[in-house]
């Protein structure tokens, strides 16, 4: 008897549907062909980095029928949504009238993350720490509300906008300069017209992801981000640079962040009628003198986060997902490990990215301790491979320690480049000097 066969005797086979096309994509589908259990490996629509490690689909996730049909067809039995603008369009919903297990909230919970004033509205009735905030929907509003916050000033683009809707703003006139791209340039179209103006919060981020049914939780190992394009926290936001951890900290801050933010959290949740929650979810913290506050609500992994997460498992990420989906939560070891992710991205990312520029040196290079991941890539006829994005390419070292995890993402780096490419050089360096962080 084959092990398909064998498989579905037991009835324990996997054949995965992954939604995405990034290198947080990637990274689910290289952390899933570990699992003895997995068949096949689906993803919708992927790049052409990631097809050459599973099948890459082009559906209309706008279409349920097709999409209803393509599961069938293919004996899906697992979902794994990737992005957060599928999960707000409601692709949950979709796949669970067909009974598919899917990882990942329904449409009402997805709000969490697709409206930044649904999500304050939110933390401030369930009484979770957070910064002040006022809703504005034009430069007037702005020009009314400035004095109540002082510099510098966030303003946060209510609906998605690829992770590209914050400003943070030194001075009233560039504030003011912000809010005329949010509500007369338009530059995030419906996702901009209405904004929160919120009070900057003093600290060190740090992110926390929760695996969840809508009750009971595992909280995921802590990693920071480097959300700014350059070194030392200089320059624009971006999705993010890189990511380093698990971040050790005192237990003292591990139990407040549990006991007033996530419990709370978790219990609005289950407060709401409307929602279904079996996925993650991540809570972007800052650490503050006052304590942990929350910056935002995302209904889905962190990329990068994910990439130093997932290699982190003693266990098999198909078995946690298909549990969580399934309406359980599993209890999760770790490896005595540390993980870094290096980001590569184009010139002029995050504004105006240049595509099509060739990429030069070994794209699949890899060691037991490194390797990449493919985000923004496309392949021509003759097997070469171009820029195709912001984010191009992730670099993933793992180690004993943390020093030894950054040290192998940035030797891995060293195998591709094209002209003009950027990266942080300090990833994970605030943690190696905590006194600086």
């Amino acid at each position: 008897m084959d092990k398909l066969s064998q498989l579905k005797q037991r009835g324990s086979f996997v054949n995965v549907l992954i939604l995405g096309s990034g290198g947080r994509e990637h990274a689910l589908v290289k952390a899933l062909l570990q699992s003895p259990d997995v068949i096949q490996i689906h993803v919708i629509p992927g790049n052409d980095g990631i097809q050459m490690h599973a099948l890459c689909h082009q559906i209309n996730l706008q279409n349920p029928e097709e999409l209803q049909t393509f599961v069938k067809q293919k004996q899906i039995n697992l979902v794994v949504v990737g992005p957060e603008q599928p999960l707000c369009d409601g692709i949950s919903d979709i796949l669970k009238i067909n009974n598919i297990p899917v990882f990942g909230p329904n449409k009402a919970a997805a709000q969490l993350e697709g409206s930044k004033i649904f999500a304050k509205n939110f933390m401030n009735k369930h009484k979770i720490p957070t910064a002040k905030s006022v809703t504005v929907k034009s430069v007037q509003n702005i020009e009314e509300s400035m004095d109540q916050f002082q510099a510098p000033y966030v303003l946060k683009a209510d609906g998605l906008a690829a992770g590209k809707g914050v400003a943070i703003c030194n001075t009233k006139e560039e504030l003011l300069v912000q809010a005329d791209n949010y509500f007369n340039k338009n530059i995030f179209g419906e996702a901009g017209t209405t904004a929160l103006l919120e009070q900057h919060l003093e600290g060190y981020e740090l992110s926390c992801l929760v695996l969840t049914n809508g009750q009971r939780f595992q909280i995921l190992p802590f990693i920071q981000d480097h959300k700014r394009l350059l070194d030392e926290d200089l320059g624009p936001n971006t999705g993010g640079m890189g990511t380093a951890g698990p971040v050790n900290i005192h237990s003292s801050l591990k139990d407040d962040i549990a006991q007033k933010i996530v419990i709370p959290t978790l219990e609005g949740i289950q407060n709401q009628s409307d929602f279904e929650y079996n996925g993650v979810l991540f809570i972007g913290l800052m650490v503050t003198e006052q304590g942990p506050k929350v910056i935002e609500y995302n209904v889905r992994f962190g990329d990068p986060e994910l990439q130093c997460i997932l290699p982190l498992l003693n266990g098999d990420w198909a078995e946690v997902f298909k549990s969580i989906a399934s309406g359980d939560c599993p209890t999760l070891k770790w490896k005595p490990l540390y993980s870094a992710c290096v980001v590569l991205a184009a010139e002029g990312y995050p504004e105006n990215p240049v595509k099509g520029v060739p990429i030069e040196g070994d794209i699949t290079h890899e060691t037991p301790s490194s390797y990449f991941l493919y985000a923004g890539i496309k392949k021509d006829q003759d097997n070469k491979f171009y820029t195709n994005g912001g984010r191009v390419i992730n670099s993933v070292g793992i180690g004993d320690s943390l020093q030894q995890a950054i040290e192998n993402a940035y030797k891995q780096a060293q195998y591709i480049q094209w002209k003009n490419y950027q990266f942080r050089k300090d990833i994970g360096k605030k943690l190696l000097s905590p006194s600086k962080g």
